[in-house]
C-alpha cells in the first residue's frame, strides 16, 4: 500500500463570490510534514473589472506559500512589503509573532478578463520559531531550480528534493515542488522525506497504480517508493517534510502549539493597527475577527 489516504477537497467560500478547494486540514489528516493547510484557488476566470480582493488579515505561528499557475496576486503586508506574484514565482511569508497582509489582483489584471489558478499553503513553524520576527520574500520563477526527468519538468519551489535546494529553504525539512508531466511520462519518488503527499492540479495521474483526480491529495505511506504515472498532460505538486512532535492548534488564521497563544492573537486583532498587528500601508480595510 503506497497511498495511505486519498483526500477529496472541500469547497470553501472566502467572500466576494470567491471560492477555494481545501484539501488540508481534513477530518482524518491534520497535516503532512509541516503543511497544515492546502488551498487550490481556481480554476476560474475573472471577468473584466473583477478581481481577487482579500482584505488585510493577521497570521501567527506559520509561513504562507503562494504558488500560481495562472493569474497574478499583489501581496502587501505590515512590514511594508509589496510584491506581485506571477505564475511560477514563490511568495513566502513568515508570520512568526504576528503579521498582517492583503492579497489583491493587480490593476493590470483587474482591467481585463483572465484565468486564475494556484495554490496557497500554510506551513507550521517549529516551536522554537513560532515567535520569530516576521518576514517576506518573493522569488522569481527564473531563480528556482528546474530540470527535466524523462518527460517530467520539475520545479523546486521550497526546500530540498532530488539533490537540489531552493532559494526558499523553509524553516524545517520541507519539500514543495511543481511537476509538469508529458502524456505517459512517469517519475519514481523514494522516501526522501518522512511524510509526503501528491496533489493533482489538473490532468490524469496514477499514484502507485491508483487514479488520483484533479483536486485530490494523495497522502503516501512512509518509507515506500511510489511511481507517479501520467495518462495525459498533467500538472501536480509533491509536498511534505518532517513532522513535528507537538501538535498544532488552528483557529481562523492562527497556528500555535499553545491554545492560549491563539486566544491572545484573537484578542489582539480586535485592536487592529496596534502591536503586533500593525496596519498595512496603503490599505484602509480589514477583515473583522469572526466569532469563535
Amino acid at each position: 500500500m503506497t497511498i495511505q489516504k486519498l483526500i477529496a477537497p472541500n469547497r470553501r467560500h472566502l467572500g466576494g463570490g470567491f471560492h477555494v478547494l481545501r484539501s488540508l486540514p481534513a477530518l482524518d489528516c491534520a497535516s503532512v510534514g509541516p503543511f497544515v493547510f492546502v488551498d487550490q484557488m481556481g480554476p476560474l476566470t475573472l471577468e473584466a473589472g473583477q478581481g481577487l480582493d482579500v482584505r488585510p488579515h493577521p497570521h501567527i505561528g506559520l509561513a504562507t506559500l503562494t504558488y500560481l499557475y495562472e493569474g497574478a496576486i499583489t501581496h502587501r503586508d505590515s512590514l511594508g512589503s509589496v510584491a506581485t506574484v506571477n505564475p511560477g514565482d514563490v511568495g513566502w511569508m513568515v508570520a512568526g509573532r504576528g503579521i498582517v497582509h492583503s492579497e489583491r489582483s493587480p490593476d493590470a489584471w483587474r482591467e481585463k478578463a483572465g484565468p486564475m489558478l494556484g495554490l496557497q499553503c500554510w506551513v507550521a513553524l517549529p516551536s522554537d520559531l513560532e515567535e520569530c520576527e516576521p518576514s517576506y520574500v518573493h522569488v522569481l520563477a527564473a531563480a528556482l531550480p528546474a530540470w527535466n526527468e524523462a518527460g517530467v519538468t520539475c520545479t523546486l519551489a521550497v526546500g530540498s528534493w532530488r539533490g537540489r535546494v531552493s532559494p526558499v529553504t523553509g524553516c524545517s525539512p520541507t519539500v514543495f515542488a511543481s511537476l509538469s508531466f508529458e502524456p505517459t511520462a512517469c517519475l519514481s519518488w523514494n522516501a526522501d522525506h518522512e511524510e509526503r503527499a501528491v496533489f493533482v492540479v489538473d490532468g490524469d495521474l496514477e499514484v502507485a497504480g491508483q487514479k488520483v483526480a484533479a483536486g485530490e491529495l494523495a497522502v503516501l505511506t512512509p518509507k515506500e517508493t511510489v511511481l507517479l504515472q501520467a495518462r495525459a498532460a498533467t500538472r501536480a505538486v509533491v509536498l511534505g517534510g518532517a513532522p513535528f512532535l507537538q501538535s498544532r492548534h488552528l483557529s481562523w488564521n492562527f497556528v500555535s502549539t499553545r491554545p492560549e497563544r491563539i486566544d491572545q492573537a484573537r484578542q489582539a486583532w480586535t485592536q487592529y493597527a496596534s502591536p503586533p498587528f500593525l496596519q498595512v500601508p496603503g490599505e484602509t480595510e480589514f477583515i473583522p475577527l469572526p466569532a469563535a
